[in-house]
């Protein structure tokens, strides 16, 4: 674990002045009982960054790898984010995850959904920049907002979200969410930046890959970089977590990017964050 290693991943400054890593480790689909051995190898290949969720119910596997890898915590940025049937005892909930965690602050806690048929994301924000003020998170954010969403956030609230953590992908990019949360200062996180694997057949991504020697999935990793975008890739497999990490070191052209860009489709993969309503229990 060279420091080469890690400086070859750019930093994002967040509106609070908090450097997040640009690329991280996603846990999302990782089973419990494999959640530490695929940590460990992440940090072993060089990441700084994890994500997980509450709902994930894998918490604790991120935190006994981070445990059992000396690594100094001042080194790592650790992401989790709040179950939707506990947006009404956000603080018992983060207090939980800090529990399953083994750490005394969290770098990035998010509002995992809006679920706005519960009508309690404001009163969950509310609590979570109470969690900000007493330093147990370092920035606060939310995942899954709409436009919408943020407008009534925004209306009735003090501190802008750091983070809006997203379905963004080639073929599905949400461009017009994405040019108001930057216009607001807030950073744009990609969940599923491969399209689950979808996107990685397009013509214009195989055809910079065999021209760069590298992965598909290295080319839309770099295309997310290029893009601003904070992205967090998940894979259980040595080898791929490592071909992944090494996207940082992938420069695109601009007409490299612009091609990427092209293969706008509107294919969303997931729940419509208008009307979801998992109750993650």
């Amino acid at each position: 674990m060279s420091s080469t290693q890690k400086s070859t991943v750019p930093g994002l400054v967040l509106n609070n002045s908090v450097t997040i890593p640009q690329l991280g480790y996603g846990v999302f689909q990782v089973p419990p009982a494999e959640t530490q051995k695929a940590v460990e190898d992440a940090l072993e290949a060089g990441y700084r960054h994890i994500d997980t969720a509450a709902a994930y119910r894998n918490e604790s596997g991120v935190g006994a790898a981070i445990k059992a890898s000396g690594i100094a915590r001042e080194e790592l940025f650790i992401t989790t984010k709040l179950r939707n049937g506990e947006q009404g005892t956000a603080a018992e909930a983060f207090d939980n995850s800090r529990r399953e965690l083994g750490l005394d602050v969290i770098d990035l806690y998010l509002i995992h959904w809006p679920v706005p048929s519960q009508g309690l994301f404001v009163d969950a924000w509310k609590a979570l920049e109470k969690i900000y003020e007493s330093g147990s998170a370092r920035a606060i954010g939310v995942s899954n907002f709409l436009p919408e969403h943020l407008d009534t956030l925004l209306s009735g609230t003090d501190v802008v979200p750091a983070v809006n953590q997203i379905e963004l992908h080639p073929t599905f990019q949400q461009a017009q969410l994405g040019e108001k949360c930057r216009s607001l200062g807030i950073a744009v996180e990609a969940y599923s930046p491969l399209g689950q694997g979808a996107d990685l057949t397009a013509g214009p991504v195989t055809e910079l890959a065999e021209k760069h020697g590298a992965t598909p999935a290295q080319v839309v990793l770099a295309w997310h970089l290029a893009s601003g975008n904070i992205v967090i890739p998940k894979s259980v497999h040595p080898e791929r977590i490592r071909q992944n990490l090494a996207a940082a070191s992938l420069q695109l052209s601009a007409d490299e990017v612009a091609a990427i860009s092209a293969l706008e489709s509107g294919a969303r993969i997931g729940s419509d964050p208008a009307v979801a309503a998992h109750t993650q229990l």
